[in-house]
């Protein structure tokens, strides 16, 4: 299935990030990059999600400096147009892919592209991994932990069920029912 393989990169993507943690460390991609390898593409969307969580993490901040934090939004609104020209490269890559498939007679329309989808996994994926930080920190009351494992479980359910959707709609786009 597809998912599992967007699952899996945006895991490595999100786990990679963290070993160093910093918005400004280096970026390299394990995978190819020659035209439209899906691989390349997902592990840089996640990529430029997991370095815009943590700008926002560090915006949030109400000691941040007024000049800092002025150029602190223009990268946060660069990496919005980044990660918005890596789902429209993403959504070309399906295009190209299913570029012989012609639509059934009748055929539904989705409200939102594969890549969309993906891009709503890719966010999904980095609150599972920073609730589960939450779930599992020492700090905190038990309270807090089982609040945040409640959570964990549903944002669990919710990849799940995102995922088979995804699936689902990649079927569906192949066969020409979507």
């Amino acid at each position: 299935m597809f998912s599992e393989k967007a699952n899996a990169i945006f895991k490595e993507v999100i786990d990679k990030y963290h070993v160093i943690d910093k918005v400004d460390q280096p970026f390299s991609n394990p995978y190819d990059s020659k035209s439209h390898n899906l691989e390349h593409l997902l592990y840089r969307k996640c990529w430029i999600d997991t370095v815009q969580w943590h700008y926002e993490d560090i915006i949030r901040d109400p000691e941040i400096d007024p000049i800092e934090g002025m150029k602190l939004k223009r990268m946060i609104d660069s990496s919005n147009q980044n990660r918005t020209e890596m789902v429209e490269y993403i959504d070309s890559y399906f295009l190209n892919l299913y570029s012989d498939v012609n639509p059934i007679n009748g055929a539904k329309v989705n409200s939102e592209s594969p890549a969309w989808a993906m891009d709503r996994l890719s966010i999904l994926i980095l609150k599972i991994y920073h609730m589960d930080e939450e779930a599992k920190r020492t700090d905190v009351s038990d309270e807090h932990k089982e609040s945040c494992k409640s959570k964990l479980d549903v944002l669990l359910d919710q990849q799940k069920d995102l995922s088979e959707s995804i699936d689902q709609l990649l079927e569906d786009i192949g066969c020409g029912e979507k």
